[in-house]
């Protein structure tokens, strides 16, 4: 363990769907309310939009697609987090929807447990590690997995594959 892994992980929390999720503070940029998308045709469900952050256009990704969760209209709470993050080295910015935005909140590193292998709705390769504050579970995606597979498509599943 190194000495930037020994003290508390700085953690944005937000929720998509009924679920509450936590991301490295540190590559949050900003957090918008809903902004004009401009749909991108026969783009994937996973990053099917662009958006305009301060004249620079930056792809909408939507985590919801990759866990599998309902895609309801956006509301009041709708927000758009803007991150920036690695992918083979280069940093990308991108922004996601979150269906509510919490806050940021110190999440004890020991209290972060790998996901589970079988008792998980989520694909367990976008789940970091599962973390528990004030008594809640919080989900750790793994962005930068996430964001390299394939662009944002994900792998088929082994049931895709066997079909």
């Amino acid at each position: 363990m190194s000495i930037a892994d020994s003290g508390p992980m700085k953690a944005l929390t937000l929720r998509l769907q009924d679920e509450i999720f936590a991301i490295e503070a540190e590559s949050v940029r900003e957090i918008l309310d809903l902004v004009p998308v401009t749909e991108v045709p026969n783009a994937s469900p996973f990053v099917n939009g662009l958006i305009n952050v301060r004249g620079t256009v930056v792809p909408l990704a939507d985590l919801r697609v990759m866990f599998g969760m309902d895609r309801p209209e956006p509301d009041e709470d709708t927000r758009i987090i803007v991150i920036e993050i690695e992918i083979d080295g280069d940093p990308i910015v991108a922004g996601i929807l979150a269906d509510k935005v919490y806050s940021v909140t110190d999440l004890e590193r020991a209290s972060i447990q790998d996901a589970p292998r079988v008792g998980m709705r989520w694909r367990p390769e976008f789940v970091s590690g599962i973390g528990k504050h004030d008594g809640d579970f919080l989900i750790i995606p793994d962005l930068g997995r996430i964001f390299e597979t394939q662009g944002g498509r994900s792998a088929p599943s082994a049931e895709e594959r066997a079909a």
